[in-house]
């Protein structure tokens, strides 16, 4: 299949990238596409590079060699002025939330409205409010992040990335820190959003129900390459040594 057909449909293609940093090798000869509407989930070790995943297709890094697309444009390729535009399509959700401690709930959401966009005030109100109550969130305007819990504190960064109506949302680890019943309260959401805001979304993770749970496909990242996709069904039964460790969680394999 040609790159171009491979492109086709999608909102996110990475070919042949590669990735060091600091002099040590992260990605190598990196493949993905991930397609509109998907809910991608990205497996692998800590330190494996998922996050730095995340970064190349936000364009904060470039890679060393290979493309990374976002909507059929070449990232490397494009202005900075494209590229911020491209930014304002997509949406990140933090490990840590990443909320501005100095600033109310409310403030949080209007924050890239105000920078961003000519809105009025009036106009930047009812947007937080509306993705406030996607979010379950809707009585915490005035408060301030360590006013709320961590699990509150997600879903209203998850509100936050969804103010500028993205097409893509990025998540970081999104139930790290969370106990099982506020992890799957935020698992739900993300497939929600699947429906409610007709995004498509890119999760890396190392937790396994939450994985799961979430994909429409899985991929593991293993030594800098992805060395299995598929949807969760089929990938549940995949014989390849690195998934059948890291799913059933055996000391004796390639990962260790």
């Amino acid at each position: 299949m040609s790159d171009q057909r491979a492109r086709r449909g999608a909102i996110v293609a990475l070919e042949k990238v590669n990735l060091s940093l600091g002099g040590q090798p992260i990605l190598r000869q990196l493949d993905l596409t991930v397609c509109r509407g998907e809910r991608m989930v990205i497996l692998g070790q800590s330190g494996a590079g998922k996050s730095t995943l995340l970064r190349l297709i936000m364009g904060i890094l470039r890679p060393d060699r290979g493309k990374v697309f976002f909507d059929g444009n070449n990232l490397a390729r494009v202005s900075r002025a494209r590229l911020n535009s491209f930014r304002t399509r997509m949406g990140m959700v933090y490990q840590s939330s990443a909320l501005i401690s100095s600033l109310t709930v409310r403030d949080n959401l209007a924050l890239p409205l105000e920078e961003l966009t000519r809105k009025r005030a009036s106009e930047i109100d009812d947007i937080v409010a509306r993705k406030l109550a996607m979010v379950g969130m809707e009585e915490t305007e005035p408060l301030y992040p360590d006013e709320l819990s961590g699990g509150m504190r997600k879903r209203v960064a998850i509100a936050r990335a969804l103010v500028m109506e993205p097409e893509l949302l990025l998540f970081d680890e999104p139930s790290a820190g969370l106990d099982p019943v506020i992890s799957n309260v935020i698992d739900q959401l993300i497939i929600d959003l699947s429906d409610k805001a007709h995004v498509t979304s890119i999760i890396v993770t190392h937790e396994l129900d939450s994985a799961f749970h979430i994909a429409t496909r899985m991929a593991m990242l293993y030594q800098g390459r992805i060395v299995e996709e598929d949807n969760p069904e089929r990938f549940r039964r995949k014989t390849n040594p690195v998934i059948v460790q890291f799913i059933g969680g055996h000391l004796d394999g390639p990962l260790t």
